[in-house]
């Protein structure tokens, strides 16, 4: 099995890292292209105006000055001689849940595979950024090889992805593994911070706040919450198809 491994965070961070530690437990054919620098939310975005600069790091692996979604696109067209078997994007640096995934380069990596025909799974650890120095990866190491075999079983239809993360706690402590739909967050989680830089002139953060979301049971939300292991399918169609009555009454 030949396994095509990107992300959002960079060729740098840990999590890939990780994710190449993990994919070697399935195959000894792992080819990694990440992304130069930190791709955090660029979301599904192509790089259409700047010339796509690529950099062999080492043996099979490449670091592309470019998106998530750019990464895979090289990849499959350009760097492998063959297409993957399987895109794995991750481990991100934080949960994609909820309203997250729209925005995350890390499940993009992953729809971008998804179109491309190739068998796709994002991946992310959750942690609680306020109390917490980072993300402990290894309850995503200890888990995921074993959790990817399973999901390996599955037939996926055509246009689909899984979206998979990982609890904030220790790996003994995880309680198990749920198929979960997407949950939503309140509109109060991300807020604009206004400052100042040294000459007065003001600037501003897009930030989150760290609250705890009510959300329905069944959600990936409440599954880390919860302790447990979310995986998501994703549907790269997103025709609201329960509107066709009433914009045709209109139109008609």
């Amino acid at each position: 099995m030949r396994i095509l491994i990107t992300n959002d965070d960079g060729i740098h961070a840990e999590g890939l890292e990780v994710l190449e530690r993990v994919a070697r437990q399935l195959s000894d054919d792992v080819w990694i292209v990440a992304p130069e620098t930190d791709q955090s939310g660029v979301a599904h975005s192509l790089s259409l105006n700047d010339p796509l600069r690529l950099r062999r790091v080492s043996e099979k692996r490449y670091a592309l000055r470019g998106t998530p979604t750019d990464c895979v696109i090289m990849g499959i067209k350009s760097i492998l001689d063959m297409p993957p078997d399987l895109v794995l994007s991750g481990i991100n640096r934080g949960c994609n849940i909820a309203d997250d995934i729209t925005y995350s380069g890390t499940v993009a990596g992953a729809m971008e595979g998804t179109l491309l025909g190739v068998r796709s799974i994002a991946l992310s650890q959750h942690y609680r950024w306020s109390d917490m120095a980072g993300p402990d990866y290894n309850t995503a190491e200890v888990h995921a090889a074993e959790v990817l075999r399973q999901l390996l079983k599955v037939d996926l239809p055509k246009d689909t992805l899984l979206n998979v993360n990982f609890p904030a706690v220790p790996a003994k402590d995880v309680r198990g593994t749920k198929v979960v739909a997407q949950g939503k967050r309140s509109t109060d989680a991300m807020y604009v911070d206004p400052r100042r830089d040294g000459r007065g002139n003001p600037y501003y953060w897009l930030a989150f706040n760290n609250q705890k979301t009510t959300s329905p049971a069944g959600t990936d939300l409440t599954a880390l919450e919860e302790g447990y292991i979310s995986v998501t399918p994703l549907h790269l169609n997103l025709t609201a198809f329960e509107l066709f009555g009433n914009l045709e009454a209109v139109l008609s």
